[in-house]
């Protein structure tokens, strides 16, 4: 990554998430592997990816665990009393810290969860589809269509993040703001590195992405403050908010909006590509889902079943626990294995095959329990409009037969890079 921090532009961000995570091996493959030898492994699972984990350089330190079952994900993620959260404060969540939400246990979560939950639920979020879908059609794809040609993800980087930090309350009248913020907090989580001979640049990158955010936020949540704090927004909310029988002050406001910016965009961006590339290469299905639009949730869904953006989640003991005999310290770390349990063949039929039709049951692509994705609500809504405007404005959308097939890959932070379509 550019050691040039002022002028790194998201695209260059992006990529350089995406090879620190990219990781090495089949790692469906290894899960399938394991799902049919041991229900638990012993040690350090994900450590044969190269990829890091939100434990930080904590990662290696204690005593690890995996599990790979549907059951025992649901059952761990579900329990947030004995399998925590806190240790990422000292790990990916030292390059954020102040208030982190995915780093926080117990009460002190349930009440922060309880303050932000409102402005992401469906009711708050569906207000915001007619303003969603004019922006992905009337800036980004209508002026797309005279080219008859394009790599999808050279929109679907960009549009999740100007839709998302409006959600967040930050001006609307400066889109290249939205792509430097969304680029500093890229350089954040490229500062959650493993590779030795780039851990000290990644992390140099992360300590000046982090001033240089919260120098932005302070400026807008400042403003906002002095203009009395209205709006419906998530910074309007905090600034209007308590917390542990007080208001918030600014530094936490913005350190709390800081935490945040991650997931405003990237994830939505990788979701988008697995979307798109399923929906193009699986024989047929792109006319089914462009004649019946109801299918587009379905599409959805079981994308984020088949292709999990996250491939695992950490959690730490809070006490000795017995798992499949096996004894588990306390202090440990256990890796749930998303990728696997939500291909867990005693759950899912035929589950390694993409299927739009199969009955819905619940899977782990926005996380479970407690600390389920916030804002999986607005990715939804943000993806359904956006694959419904391809689809009108895109006529007879097929893959480029001169490029690349598109290939979703990564360890961890799945997706595709390139997806080159044509159409008529």
């Amino acid at each position: 990554m550019s050691t040039d921090i002022l002028n790194l532009d998201l695209e260059t961000a992006y990529t350089a998430v995406s090879e620190t995570y990219k990781g090495k091996g089949d790692i469906h493959a290894a899960c399938r592997a394991m799902r049919g030898k041991s229900p638990i492994y012993v040690g350090d699972f994900i450590k044969q990816f190269g990829v890091p984990t939100n434990a930080g350089l904590k990662q290696g330190t204690r005593p690890t665990f995996a599990l790979f079952g549907y059951k025992d994900v649901m059952n761990v993620l579900r329990d947030a009393d004995t399998y925590t959260n806190g240790f990422i404060a000292e790990g990916l969540g030292a390059f954020f810290d102040g208030l982190i939400i995915l780093a926080m246990d117990g009460e002190q979560h349930r009440r922060v969860r309880a303050l932000l939950q409102p402005a992401f639920m469906p009711d708050t979020v569906n207000k915001w589809r007619g303003q969603i879908d004019h922006v992905i059609r009337k800036d980004f794809l209508e002026p797309m269509v005279s080219q008859r040609k394009a790599d999808l993800m050279d929109f679907g980087l960009y549009f999740p993040i100007r839709e998302m930090y409006a959600l967040m309350g930050f001006p609307t009248d400066d889109t290249e703001k939205y792509k430097k913020y969304a680029a500093w907090t890229l350089a954040m989580v490229g500062g959650n590195q493993v590779d030795p001979e780039k851990i000290d640049e990644a992390r140099r990158n992360a300590g000046v992405a982090v001033k240089l955010l919260y120098d932005a936020i302070q400026e807008v949540v400042v403003k906002r403050r002095a203009e009395g704090s209205h709006g419906d927004d998530i910074i309007g909310r905090l600034l209007r908010a308590e917390y542990e029988g007080e208001r918030l002050d600014d530094h936490q406001v913005i350190t709390f909006v800081r935490s945040l910016l991650p997931a405003a965009g990237e994830t939505t961006t990788r979701t988008f590509s697995s979307v798109m590339t399923l929906l193009l290469t699986t024989p047929g299905l792109v006319d089914r889902v462009r004649a019946d639009r109801s299918l587009v949730p379905k599409l959805i869904d079981e994308a984020v079943r088949y292709e999990p953006v996250a491939t695992f989640k950490v959690r730490e003991t809070a006490k000795e626990v017995e798992l499949h005999g096996v004894t588990i310290p306390k202090g440990s770390f256990v890796q749930c294995m998303v990728v696997s349990a939500n291909r867990d063949e005693e759950v899912f039929e035929n589950p390694d095959q993409f299927d739009i039709d199969r009955k819905l049951k619940p899977s782990f692509g926005f996380g479970f329990g407690p600390h389920m994705c916030i804002g999986q609500f607005v990715a939804k809504v943000e993806l359904n409009c956006a694959i419904n405007a391809i689809l009108d404005l895109f006529p007879n959308l097929r893959l480029d037969p001169d490029k690349p097939a598109p290939v979703i890959e990564g360890a961890q932070l799945r997706g595709a890079s390139h997806v080159h379509v044509i159409w008529d």
